[in-house]
């Protein structure tokens, strides 16, 4: 249905019921259902049937498996593509058509209705491979269209005819028009297959008809149509006088069979309804014919000037594209299919924007649990640099422990990491924090050179190269906090501590090899560097009070 119809307006007529129309009033008026296409149980199922008889009739005769197809549920001329019309819902003509158009070049669409076929000429009024031709009541009535000048717009001018009558036609009036212009259009467009639309509501006699055809008037169309032999599909339409519906479509069908009918009716349980004839035949009546001859020939010549204007016979490239998978596969199959021939030619198949999409940029994303999951779909992580700040710990250490491996130059003999990144791109909150983590950086780098470490045997910057016993380490002793020691004490206090390291290291190197008595000089002025730099970082303010309290001795003497 959705080759035609919108997907909304399809799944609201699936959706909707008599109970829960209420829920739907939004939809109705936007749809057009309430008023003359009311809701009603079984209304989907009924449109399915309606439509899907149309379709399998069109394919049959595709496929060549019959010359005429019925289908007498059809002929719902009014539907258009997202709203219901004139008791219509679904365009199961329109999707007949279509069908057919799929193995047919031209297809002929004839509407014997009372009623104009608006729904099937508007999906068709710019094309020229379908020609709707429509014989129907024109003025004051539903739905108001068909007037003759509506010829088609475009590539589909001319391609449209409309035949506009009066009230009270006969069946002489009514072939004397339709033979005429039939025979026109089998010889100007030449069409390949014919679509019969036979709506019962011409007929003499009906509720909403204002015609005045007999059952024979009506079945001369469907006769005359047959004669030109070409595949025809043959469809229901209006009527509502259901007694002379079903009398006319059980005549028109033994017409197309080719089966002579008997004008009594076998008994059966409707055969009340076919009173008081009980005959199998609709009469016409005695109702004023409003078409004159002059009105009708002035009406044809006009159909046929506009069928010679037409042109060329339309034509178009034929492909045969077969619904059904190749070789008779399921769905299931044929998607495996294509899945492996996708995996062995990724080159071939695959086009550069689609592995484009398929590719993860390492630095966009945090590692997580899904990276084998994005593997097992396909999906690869692309190699590049990750913006992360430079670790200087490692490179302290080594500088502190003197373990740094350095190169002729002085320089670091580590290969220096090339940086892609383009600075150009940074936003300004990005340049500020890089700034920032520099300066900590920085910071970071002079508190660790500041830093020095000692070994066990009280060496500065220096490492061990065997273990050193518990009685050869010094203890640190912990600083005064009441009184600073006054200059004279601190350097003898750090005199101490030298004596002291100085002793140690002796007795340490008394019991080692003599090779290991050797330290490196460099190590040595360093330990010197770092004791000078202790005795000048002595707090300024403990000087300021040790001389303060000298100054007061001084007076306390000179006034005693």
């Amino acid at each position: 249905m959705t080759q035609f119809h919108t997907d909304d307006y399809i799944d609201f007529l699936q959706k909707v019921t008599p109970d829960n129309m209420d829920s739907y009033m939004r939809e109705q008026g936007k749809y057009n259902v309430g008023d003359d296409c009311p809701v009603f149980d079984g209304l989907f199922e009924f449109c399915g049937i309606s439509a899907g008889g149309s379709m399998e009739g069109a394919a049959r005769l595709n496929r060549q498996k019959c010359d005429i197809a019925v289908n007498w549920a059809g002929g719902l001329h009014h539907a258009k593509k997202c709203e219901a019309s004139g008791f219509c819902y679904v365009n199961d003509i329109v999707l007949g058509i279509l069908e057919l158009l799929r193995f047919m070049k031209r297809v002929l669409y004839i509407d014997i209705d009372v009623h104009h076929g608006d729904g099937v000429e508007e999906a068709f009024y710019t094309t020229d491979r379908v020609m709707t031709v429509s014989f129907h009541k024109y003025g004051e009535y539903f739905p108001g269209t068909g007037e003759l000048r509506d010829i088609g717009i475009g590539q589909g001018k001319h391609y449209s005819v409309n035949y506009p009558l009066r009230d009270g036609i006969t069946d002489e009036s009514y072939r004397s028009i339709f033979e005429p212009v039939i025979e026109n259009v089998m010889k100007y467009y030449q069409p390949e297959a014919v679509v019969l639309q036979c709506g019962g509501d011409s007929l003499s006699g009906d509720r909403l008809g204002c015609f005045n055809l007999s059952m024979d008037g009506h079945a001369n169309c469907v006769n005359y149509v047959k004669s030109f032999g070409l595949p025809t599909l043959v469809l229901g339409g209006g009527g509502y006088t259901m007694r002379n519906v079903a009398r006319t479509w059980a005549f028109e069908t033994g017409v197309l069979v080719g089966q002579e009918m008997e004008r009594t009716l076998p008994y059966n349980e409707y055969y009340e309804y076919y009173a008081p004839d009980f005959e199998l035949n609709v009469r016409s009546s005695n109702m004023e014919n409003s078409n004159s001859r002059e009105y009708l020939e002035k009406i044809t010549a006009a159909v046929i000037d506009n069928l010679r204007n037409t042109g060329p016979v339309p034509s178009v490239q034929m492909q045969d594209v077969p619904r059904k998978p190749f070789g008779g596969m399921t769905d299931e199959e044929e998607a495996e299919l294509d899945d492996l021939d996708e995996d062995e030619n990724k080159d071939v198949r695959m086009t550069e924007h689609r592995w484009d999409k398929r590719i993860e940029n390492g630095a966009e994303f945090e590692p997580s649990d899904d990276d084998e999951l994005a593997r097992a779909n396909g999906a690869t992580r692309q190699s590049s640099n990750k913006r992360t700040f430079t670790d200087f710990s490692k490179g302290g250490e080594e500088e502190a422990t003197g373990n740094s491996d350095e190169a002729i130059n002085g320089k670091s003999a580590e290969a220096n990491t090339e940086d892609n990144h383009d600075t150009n791109d940074d936003t300004i909150e990005e340049i500020v924090a890089t700034e920032q983590d520099k300066e900590r950086v920085e910071e970071t780098t002079e508190e660790t050179a500041d830093k020095q470490t000692i070994d066990g045997d009280g060496d500065v910057g220096m490492t061990d190269s065997a273990p050193v016993e518990e009685e050869a380490k010094i203890k640190e002793e912990e600083p005064e906090t009441q009184n600073a020691p006054a200059p004279a004490a601190a350097a003898a206090a750090t005199g101490d501590v030298e004596k002291s390291a100085d002793d140690s290291a002796s007795q340490d190197n008394e019991g080692r090899p003599p090779k290991d008595q050797e330290k490196p000089t460099g190590e040595e002025s360093k330990s010197e560097k770092v004791e000078i730099k202790d005795k000048e970082e002595q707090p300024a303010d403990a000087m300021e009070i040790d001389g303060d309290k000298e100054k007061e001795a001084d007076l306390a003497t000179s006034s005693s």
